[in-house]
């Protein structure tokens, strides 16, 4: 599923429009962005919780040369599927 398959489907099951459906959608995303970005982490009882992480500086190797190379520490978005979620995927 896509995005505009993701949206279809929301104006359908809220009976709204596929312009409205697209704004809300959007909200969303960037709601969820915005709290990100300050590190915060975002909750969805039974579907699942975003959150940000710290990955450590490593060493890596280069596949195409083999050279060993140093990878930056970066902070990384995570997602931790509820168990209603977890549930109905099983």
């Amino acid at each position: 599923m896509n995005k505009a398959d993701l949206i279809d489907a929301i104006a359908a099951k809220a009976g709204i429009s596929k312009k409205a459906a697209a704004d809300a959608l959007d909200a969303v995303t960037e709601s969820i962005t915005k709290a990100l970005k300050k590190g915060e982490s975002v909750a969805l009882i039974g579907f699942g919780t975003f959150s940000v992480a710290k990955r450590n500086a490593r060493m890596g190797i280069n596949p195409a040369t083999g050279e060993k190379i140093k990878i930056k520490a970066k902070r990384v978005a995570k997602f931790k599927a509820g168990a209603a979620l977890a549930k109905a995927v099983a």
